[in-house]
């Protein structure tokens, strides 16, 4: 993990706030070493920037790999249907396989 870039990332999002990208970013550097932080950013991000489509897929994963299986796909969902409305031709196919793989490892 990135501490330098995780305490310069801090004091961006504290000159603002609103910034959907830093919460992003923040939620993908701690996503290795600290998932239940990660899971706190993706939550923060997915609430206050539910239109932010680059969000779906890293949190949808992260979600699958800490067991959250009911969240993970409710992540892949929204994240289909947003890409959809968004046009958003590329991240909706990489949300699709991704949704795909995650259903059958489940045995869904």
């Amino acid at each position: 993990m990135g501490n330098e870039r995780i305490e310069k990332l801090l004091i961006f999002l504290k000159e603002t706030p609103q910034d959907p990208f830093l919460l992003y970013a923040l939620a993908t550097e701690y996503r290795t070493d600290s998932p239940v932080k990660a899971k706190e950013y993706f939550d923060q991000l997915l609430e206050a920037h539910p239109d932010y489509l680059a969000t779906y897929y890293q949190a949808a994963h992260l979600f699958w790999e800490m067991g959250l299986t009911e969240q993970a796909a409710a992540t892949f969902e929204n994240g289909i249907n947003l890409a959809k409305t968004q046009k958003a031709t590329k991240a909706l196919a990489e949300l699709q396989n991704a949704y795909m793989n995650f259903q059958i490892e489940e045995g869904l």
